[in-house]
């Protein structure tokens, strides 16, 4: 069990002696680089004057919507006026610090798959937004989890459909792009039109990237921001994979009705944007702290992106590489990334059981069967959420001998691969990364240690 982040400590581990508790470390000192209370302030605006007459009104959702109106309510000054409404994922709203008041209500909801609380919060927060003036602010804080967390259907889709396309979506093995630009035509509350709907008040974003590129606009769907994703973009990835939408609900995005506000709409006028957390700077965090233990770190990139088993075998050929000096690694060395792979989850025969996993436990067993059990690496892939998927593991860990103790207890890599369940594979063995939430997100964390 990881330590809370709370006791957080910089003091260097030895890697050789304990390189689980090493990767952990690391792990650690990515998801503490990415806690809102850490950096929020310096980008809080000053609250409406008095004389002006304008309040402040907080809006969000995510993941890490807890943990950011926490640090605003600690943050914000104690004598100007502060209300609103986020919404957090299901168990994601952090314990409340001694003496902070409670000025912002937390809801919560399901992720991935949203549900009817979702709906609820979603047509609260777009209420909410009415009777706005010039006078007044509106903070909206955004991180990933947002699109499920925020969810209003177009007029005439279903909300059950609504969740449907959601599913198939989530086991198509689209990316992160593809899933969020079919989100935004369907939505009344993302793509933009959060922020359309507090015109003329003044708007401004503090987000959290989870995605490849910290594009604010498929961050949560990008409520309030512009979308520059068409009607035609969200039919052709619907077709792309397969995802049957009503015949009503094509027909309008055939036809353009169901389009977002663009770059350049005036309801944008005056707004702003800042990512207070990427998952670069987490990777440049744990960075320091193998630096500080006197391993070396390489950081791939934080926008790798692929089929996650996939990734993770090309990994594999890296760590190799470097092991055997072959590479562009000097070890002893530790390679970091990030980024959002996929999962496609693979069809079964009827009645058989469904394998259960996220992105980083499919990312290790790719991982483990690319290493085949060589020696000196050690690898580690945990979601910085602290949920991996839809269970209650963050991720997984891969030692050299990870195939063999499988293999002691009867376990085939390859059917477990098979059936997505990487939580079946390395439950048994002890091996899975489990945090719990961590009230932030800054998407996938991936760590080798090379000897």
């Amino acid at each position: 069990m990881l330590k809370s982040q709370s006791s957080f400590s910089t003091m260097p581990l030895d890697p050789k002696v304990n390189p689980r508790e090493f990767l952990l470390h690391l792990y650690q000192a990515a998801v503490h680089r990415a806690l809102p209370l850490h950096n929020t302030a310096a980008y809080l605006p000053s609250p409406p004057s008095r004389e002006s007459g304008g309040r402040t009104l907080v809006l969000g959702a995510g993941k890490a919507g807890g943990a950011m109106a926490q640090a605003v309510e600690a943050l914000w000054p104690h004598d100007a006026p502060l209300s609103g409404l986020v919404v957090t994922r299901y168990g994601h709203t952090p314990p409340r610090a001694a003496g902070l008041a409670n000025r912002i209500e937390v809801v919560e909801a399901s992720h991935p798959v949203p549900d009817e609380a979702g709906l609820a919060a979603a047509k609260r927060i777009l209420g909410l937004t009415q009777g706005l003036t010039k006078g007044d602010l509106v903070l909206c804080l955004i991180s990933g989890g947002g699109s499920a967390l925020l969810t209003m259907p177009v007029d005439g889709l279903a909300f059950a459909e609504k969740q449907r396309i959601n599913q198939e979506l989530l086991n198509s093995g689209a990316n992160i792009i593809e899933m969020n630009c079919v989100r935004k035509h369907l939505s009344q509350i993302k793509g933009g039109w959060l922020a359309a709907a507090c015109a003329p008040a003044r708007v401004i974003t503090l987000t959290i990237s989870d995605v490849p590129g910290d594009d604010v606009s498929v961050i949560a769907s990008g409520p309030t921001v512009p979308d520059a994703t068409t009607c035609a973009d969200a039919l052709s990835i619907l077709k792309r994979y397969g995802i049957e939408v009503p015949t009503a609900i094509e027909a309008q995005l055939q036809s353009g009705a169901l389009e977002t506000p663009k770059p350049g709409d005036a309801r944008f006028s005056g707004h702003e944007v800042h990512l207070i957390a990427t998952p670069q700077q987490s990777l440049e965090a744990a960075a320091a702290a193998a630096r500080t233990a006197g391993i070396e770190a390489y950081i791939l990139s934080d926008e790798i992106e692929g089929e996650s088993r996939e990734v993770g075998k090309v990994h594999a050929a890296l760590a190799r590489g470097a092991a055997t000096g072959k590479g562009a690694f000097k070890t002893p060395c530790v390679i970091l990334s990030g980024g959002e792979t996929t999962v496609t989850v693979r069809k079964q025969p009827a009645g058989a059981a469904k394998g259960r996993g996220g992105r980083a436990g499919e990312f290790c067993m790719g991982l483990a069967l690319g290493l085949q059990g060589m020696e000196g690496i050690y690898g580690l892939a945990a979601d910085t959420d602290g949920i991996d998927g839809v269970e209650a593991n963050a991720g997984a860990y891969v030692a050299p001998d990870t195939l063999a103790r499988a293999a002691a207890q009867g376990m085939k890599l390859d059917g477990y691969l098979d059936r997505n369940d990487a939580v079946g594979y390395f439950e048994p063995l002890g091996d899975l990364v489990i945090t719990g939430p961590t009230h932030t997100n800054v998407n996938d964390f991936r760590a080798l240690l090379i000897w």
